[in-house]
């Protein structure tokens, strides 16, 4: 039974882009034992997976605000003590950051990721004790995808494109959702259009949001479009299930 730990700690996408790596490896090795290292604030995600034994929660984004506290230094060790709990037959870093690739090295295991050529920060591949080559003009999921496949020596030909996440979904057909948050002001929709939007579709519209300044936004919509709705701030898995169930999802990142 391999023993495989999957370094893929943020963003949400990259997160989510790595979830068929997960399918993938257990459809070839159905014994396997997959843990995931993942920022603290992503951890809903590969849980929603019934394929990932363990989540290994890491606070990187927060810790480095807060170098020197005595909390972030105890969390931290908290981290090693999880991590090097068992020896890993793979230790895959999807990553491919430095960040990412040293935090593989407190696992034990062979650790395997991209090249030189292939990586984000080709520094990392210092890190690896294998390296392989996967074209960089590749979407990312298929990047993870064959990634996994090199490292653990099987073919892609025959495996579906499988985000393996399991929920309970109430399908709603008379609710669209608006996912109006980007993480860049640049990439916003002018919100006259979803105004515009949300008064032709004869739905109810839902508004989430994920920060303040999101939150007074989505009021702003719902005061502007008739029978919309502001829900309260939801967690990842339940984001997932109110998108999942909707009949419409309009996003802009």
């Amino acid at each position: 039974m391999p023993e495989v730990l999957l370094i893929k700690t943020s963003s949400m996408g990259d997160v989510i882009h790595n979830l068929p790596v997960a399918t993938d490896i257990l459809a070839k090795f159905p014994n396997a034992s997959i843990d995931w290292v993942v920022e603290e604030s992503f951890s809903e995600i590969p849980v929603m997976h019934p394929g990932v034994k363990n989540v290994i929660p890491v606070a990187i984004r927060r810790w480095r605000k807060h170098l020197l506290e005595k909390k972030t230094r105890s969390e931290f060790s908290i981290f090693r003590e999880r991590i090097s709990e068992k020896r890993y037959d793979i230790v895959l870093d999807t990553q491919g950051l430095l960040k990412s690739a040293a935090l593989a090295k407190f696992a034990h295991g062979a650790i395997c990721g991209y090249d030189a050529d292939s990586a984000r920060e080709p520094l990392a591949c210092l890190f690896y004790d294998r390296k392989l080559q996967v074209g960089r003009d590749l979407h990312a999921v298929t990047r993870n995808r064959l990634l996994a496949a090199k490292c653990m020596g099987y073919s892609l030909e025959d495996l579906p494109l499988d985000y393996g996440i399991a929920m309970q979904i109430e399908k709603m057909p008379e609710r669209a959702i608006f996912l109006h948050a980007t993480s860049r002001d640049d990439k916003l929709w002018p919100e006259e259009r979803w105004v515009e939007l949300g008064r032709k579709l004869e739905m109810q519209i839902h508004l989430p949001w994920g920060s303040a300044r999101e939150r007074e936004r989505s009021e702003r919509l719902s005061g502007l479009i008739p029978g919309s709705v502001v829900p309260d701030r939801l967690g990842l898995r339940n984001a997932a299930e109110l998108i999942s169930g909707a009949a419409i999802a309009v996003g802009v990142d």
